[in-house]
């Protein structure tokens, strides 16, 4: 039994927790240095995994324990270098990547592939789990992204609370010379800055497409860089979905049938930087379209009533957020947002505060009066995390029906 228990250990902790070096493990390739440099100068020494390369990005930091294959495929990340604050990742593999629900989504993803620029861990292991198809690491490689593991991710991550996200670069090398502090900083200067860089291009579909038996009636989604989850979640409640790009005309019909309502859901960067969404999204609500809005387009929606955003200084990631609502109710969400809405901003505009931050008194809610917008900043379909807001979910589609009655 101790020889078992010896042989576990060195297959699945790659790197131990609270040691500041790698645990051995059997005989393999040389390791690969891997370093994460921040724009203030502070830097983080560590060992190389995935794609020997360099990537500079926003460096961000999530709470959520489980879920990393749907958290790194989530479009919402794209652009940013990705430190978890669980020490151990990898533990239960990657899933079946190229497996489909009845809808022809991804089952097991948010997305085609891994959004994230960089990943920042802990401890890194090896699978055991019976529906894991390949490592983390060789799914990183494969997809050309680095990640580094055995940093300090509550030194990383206390330094982010305190100072605020910052640009980094996360370099993944050979056995050579370890790049100095100067190399990596003159990439730094050579890349755009988060807010600067234009992600519609990556993460928005090139044309229409619709989904669902057909029986349903039919909602259009603004794809901003939407997850799969949430398109799932509207066509589980049996409507149909016409996926338009995030620039698109929503139409009164498509393909003969009629428009009844609009979903604005989730992506990334600056929500103030989609000028053609915001006049869409203003076109269409003042019309009498059902319309609902999900993180970026909680935002979008704001704005498009002459709201203003504004970007936190760390940004709510993680999967154990608290949001308020009216009657004192709370409940636990998932979020993954880096700007929020100046609430003072939507004075006159008609929309109503709906649920609140408590930690940072931040809002998380929008509606009208009549309740036909409604808008979430967390994620009401979860995935990774909890679905006790998926509510908002059912009260768009009562609706939407309500409406094509």
């Amino acid at each position: 039994m101790a020889r078992a228990s010896q042989r576990l250990s060195r297959r699945h902790l790659s790197f131990v927790p609270g040691s500041s070096t790698p645990a051995k493990r059997p005989a393999g390739p040389p390791r690969r240095r891997g370093t994460l440099f921040l724009e203030d100068g502070t830097r983080f020494d560590g060992v190389g995994f995935g794609a020997s390369t360099s990537r500079v990005g926003e460096v961000v930091f999530t709470t959520g324990m489980v879920g990393y294959p749907e958290s790194l495929t989530d479009p919402s990340y794209r652009g940013q270098i990705l430190t978890f604050t669980y020490p151990l990742l990898g533990n239960y593999g990657v899933p079946p990547t190229g497996a489909r629900d009845g809808w022809g989504l991804p089952r097991y993803l948010e997305s085609g592939g891994v959004q994230v620029r960089g990943l920042v861990v802990r401890g890194l292991t090896d699978p055991s789990h019976w529906q894991s198809r390949q490592p983390l690491e060789e799914w990183m490689r494969a997809a050309g992204v680095p990640g580094v593991a055995g940093v300090d991710t509550r030194r990383l991550t206390e330094h982010l609370r305190a100072n605020g996200v910052v640009r980094g670069v996360l370099e993944v090398g050979g056995t050579e010379r370890a790049p100095s502090d100067e190399e990596l900083a003159r990439r730094l200067r050579r890349a755009p800055a988060y807010a600067e860089e234009r992600y519609m291009a990556e993460v928005s579909p090139r044309r229409a497409a619709v989904y669902g038996d057909g029986a349903g009636p039919l909602v259009a989604v603004l794809d901003c860089g939407v997850k799969a989850s949430i398109l799932r979640a509207l066509l589980d409640r049996k409507l149909s979905v016409l996926r338009l790009p995030h620039d698109a005309h929503v139409p009164d019909r498509y393909e003969g049938r009629r428009v009844r309502g609009l979903v604005v859901g989730n992506g990334p960067g600056d929500p103030e930087a989609l000028a053609p969404t915001i006049e869409e999204v203003a076109r269409v609500g003042r019309s009498d379209l059902p319309l609902l809005g999900i993180c970026l387009g909680h935002q979008l929606i704001a704005l498009s009533r002459g709201g203003r955003t504004f970007k936190l200084k760390y940004g709510h990631r993680g999967q154990n957020k608290t949001v308020c609502f009216p009657g004192g109710r709370a409940m636990i969400l998932s979020e993954n947002h880096g700007y929020a809405v100046e609430a003072a901003s939507l004075r006159g505009s008609g929309l109503l505060a709906w649920a609140t931050n408590p930690d940072d008194g931040t809002l998380e809610g929008l509606r009208d009066r009549t309740g036909r917008v409604l808008a979430l900043q967390g994620h009401p379909e979860g995935h990774p995390g909890p679905q006790e807001a998926g509510f908002v979910f059912d009260r768009f589609a009562e609706r939407v029906r309500r409406r094509a009655s």
